[in-house]
């Protein structure tokens, strides 16, 4: 199976892909939603550095596939949070 690789030329992101994959990662093997939801804290806390990037560029396409990676992860932890709210 291949792996799911980012090809975004960036020094900043590729040093927060790992936390972030690893955050995930627990988001998706807890079986509790307070538990799904404390690592989702902990991903919308990750992905808001990388949202706040003060070297963005809106004419680099690396800043703007980050940032529209970073903006879906950033809904899915909202997601996961607000279904936590719900429960």
């Amino acid at each position: 199976m291949k792996e799911n690789k980012a090809d975004i030329d960036c020094p900043t992101f590729q040093e927060r892909e790992a936390a972030i994959k690893d955050v995930t990662a627990k988001i998706n093997s807890a079986t509790d939603i307070t538990e799904k939801a404390k690592f989702a804290e902990r991903l919308r806390k990750e992905v808001e550095v990388l949202l706040s990037c003060h070297e963005y560029d809106e004419k680099c396409i690396d800043c703007k596939n980050c940032r529209f990676v970073m903006n879906v992860r950033k809904k899915t932890a909202e997601l996961v949070i607000k279904a936590k709210k719900l429960s």
